[in-house]
């Protein structure tokens, strides 16, 4: 089945959007909580409130699909409903102006929601779309294309809000800056959105999934929920998005606890951290384009590196500090060792990359040397690089007709982001584990995770799907 490739390019720069906003999260975080002397767990609802505007969005497109008795993007299309979406998110950036003019976190948690609520819609879309205008089977490496995507954002995000909000001095602690400055770049973000939803709506992206069955579909006539491969790949996408947002999240408050970081300081760690995604999903995204065997080889060893040289360009402009990040490239070497073993198959890949995220967060933990420990950290970001498009293509296969309501079940489950930061927020605290061994919740993720993809890949051969 050959892939749509104008609906796809088209499809995938959204995904830039989710991540800058997801990304410069984790400036705003360590801000807010400086301005506002909020405890680590307080300063996590930023990152919980977002989440939870998935979930809500998500209830909503189910209750209106209930209430229409059809599904929502059956009904409206697919340009239509990100383009629908992409509009609300523009509305919550609106909500910045007054919160970073009146020093409000409650305006600040509203506007994130409201972003979130559109960026619901516009995942349940343009997910499922990424998987079905080609292969189902490759419908993994595509996401991860569009992950690539998604990724330049949330590297060059807290870069960009950085700058915004502490100018190009270094050392500058949160408590002293006008906390006025977080509004420009939401605003532009705001512009941007509309732009894109303009883009959309006179796109030829397909305008609905078609009403027949997929071949190697499972059993027809079935809800979404009926499928074990959803039911299990729902905790699979909570505990996913959760470990990834949290080992980034609360990166900035192990600096400062174990460096002596200021917030200023540490936006470079952060980026490489969500830079990291991008270098481990360029290098699965390798598989995704239509070249010779030998061609997708020598790209899957260029991008990765491509990947990071756009991360360091992006800093060197900024004005940043780059010789810590230089051996880098060694741990990047492991991902695509990591990469070449698991051969595209989303299973395999899954279980592997759950196993390096274990390894890598013990090292964290554990290391006596607390550099060691924030690269061990940031390196978690290769090994969930790929994970999303994993979970999501092994829990919708074989659904059919149900795909686009299975979508929206994954996607309200990226509220695991917003839950367990707001967890290992708590475990941090001193009178519990404190940061350092606050980790240990992502382990518990990646455990989980491991024990999906053993699950899916059995239950998927009986249903007699093939990925």
């Amino acid at each position: 089945m050959k892939t749509n490739s104008r609906a796809l390019v088209t499809l995938i720069s959204v995904f830039f959007f989710w991540g800058f906003v997801a990304a410069g999260n984790d400036i705003l975080i360590p801000v807010f909580k400086a301005k506002l002397d909020l405890s680590q767990s307080q300063s996590m609802m930023i990152a919980w409130v977002f989440y939870i505007g998935y979930t809500a969005g998500s209830i909503i497109y189910l209750l209106i699909s209930a209430l229409l008795k059809k599904d929502v993007l059956h009904a409206i299309g697919y340009k239509k409903g990100i383009s629908f979406g992409l509009v609300v998110s523009a509305l919550g950036t609106l909500l910045f102006y007054p919160a970073a003019e009146y020093v409000s976190f409650g305006l600040t948690l509203a506007g994130l929601f409201i972003v979130a609520l559109g960026f619901s819609l516009q995942q349940t879309a343009a997910n499922t779309l990424a998987v079905i205008i080609g292969d189902p089977a490759d419908g993994n490496k595509r996401l991860s294309l569009a992950g690539g995507v998604n990724n330049i954002g949330t590297t060059i995000a807290p870069l960009i809000i950085n700058y915004a909000i502490f100018g190009s001095s270094s050392g500058v602690d949160a408590a002293a800056i006008e906390i006025s400055s977080v509004k420009i770049p939401y605003l532009a973000l705001g512009v941007l959105f509309v732009i894109a939803a303009v883009v959309f709506y006179v796109s030829r992206i397909p305008e609905q999934r078609a009403e027949t069955e997929e071949p190697g579909t499972a059993v027809s006539g079935k809800k979404a929920w009926n499928y074990t491969q959803l039911l299990l790949g729902m905790p699979a996408i909570f505990l996913y998005v959760g470990v990834e947002v949290s080992t980034a999240a609360n990166l900035p408050e192990f600096m400062k606890h174990e460096l002596g970081y200021s917030e200023g300081d540490v936006a470079p760690f952060v980026a490489l951290f969500w830079g990291s995604l991008m270098i481990g999903r360029w290098t699965a995204a390798a598989d995704a384009f239509s070249l010779s065997s030998m061609a997708r080889k020598i790209l899957g060893l260029v991008l990765p590196f491509a990947a990071f040289g756009l991360f360091i360009v992006a800093n060197l402009i900024a004005g940043k500090d780059v010789s810590m990040f230089m051996w880098y490239p060694l741990v990047i070497v492991v991902l695509i060792v990591a990469n070449l073993i698991s051969r595209g198959n989303a299973a395999r890949q899954l279980l592997l990359y759950s196993g390096l995220g274990i390894a890598a967060l013990l090292l964290g933990m554990f290391s006596p040397d607390p550099y060691i420990s924030v690269f061990a950290f940031i390196s978690v970001g290769l090994f969930c690089s790929t994970l999303w498009p994993c979970i999501f293509t092994l829990a919708i296969a074989g659904l059919g007709k149900a795909a686009n309501q299975g979508s929206s079940f994954l996607v309200m489950m990226i509220m695991g982001g917003g839950w367990i930061s707001l967890m290992q927020g708590v475990l941090a605290s001193e009178n519990f584990l404190g940061i350092r061994y606050s980790y240990v919740m992502g382990i518990i993720c990646f455990a989980y995770l491991a024990f999906y993809a053993v699950s899916v890949k059995r239950i998927l051969q009986k249903q007699g799907v093939k990925l």
